[in-house]
């Protein structure tokens, strides 16, 4: 069974660039000093082997970095964004897009990480443009935008408890009860025909628990 999410992801756009001069006593004629401004953050996957379930994503779709400061005089650059970094499961696959056949990545060794949106990088201050024939430049750079990237996870889930018994035995209400799965129930046997997973929060953890299909007797 595979666990499947969608989540947005956006980096950090960066700082727009300075138009300031100097404005010291006894510097009547002072020059350009404009700084740059601050990268934009960016946004991380990182496999983790404490993380088993891709269930927090499921609550929390949006993950947005922090944007660059905007530079200042005094050749003061912005500050730079700040990243953020997802923890997923050791065996993460990611997608781009929902139907995208595109891989960008199979996480499948524990502490690998992911770049997935590459902060904006921050804009030059008018300081940066001065020369010989403009020593006045009264022009600055804007920062990159941020990029907004939707992102397909899928995680093959091994269970950690399977619900087993006759037909017809309440075991797919069970788990409806205890996670957020939503197995098909009906009041006739068979109904489940293939193993239904669902996520267990208790206490702080989770576990994953798996519907076994009704078992028939005298079956091997």
């Amino acid at each position: 069974m595979i666990d499947r999410v969608f989540i947005l992801i956006k980096s950090g756009k960066g700082g727009d660039g300075a138009i300031s001069g100097r404005h010291e006593k006894y510097v009547p004629r002072g020059g350009p000093d404009g700084g740059n401004g601050g990268d934009g953050g960016s946004v991380y996957l990182l496999s983790d082997s404490n993380v088993n379930t891709l269930l927090e994503y499921r609550y929390k779709r949006h993950h947005t970095a922090g944007p660059g400061g905007k530079g200042q005089g005094a050749l003061k650059h912005g500050r730079n964004g700040k990243d953020i970094t997802l923890t997923v499961p050791v065996g993460t696959q990611v997608w781009v897009g929902k139907d995208s056949s595109q891989l960008l990545a199979d996480l499948d060794t524990p502490g690998e990480a992911l770049l997935v949106a590459k902060g904006g990088r921050g804009g030059a201050g008018n300081a940066r443009y001065a020369s010989s024939t403009n020593q006045f430049p009264m022009i600055a750079q804007a920062g990159e935008p941020a990029v907004d990237v939707e992102v397909r996870l899928e995680l093959k889930l091994l269970a950690d408890v399977g619900v087993i018994g006759a037909p017809n035995a309440g075991k797919s209400s069970l788990l409806a009860a205890l996670t957020s799965a939503r197995p098909r129930i009906a009041d006739y046997p068979f109904t489940t025909l293939e193993p239904a997973l669902g996520v267990v929060e208790h206490r702080n953890e989770d576990f994953v628990m798996v519907d076994i299909p009704g078992l028939i007797e005298g079956a091997h």
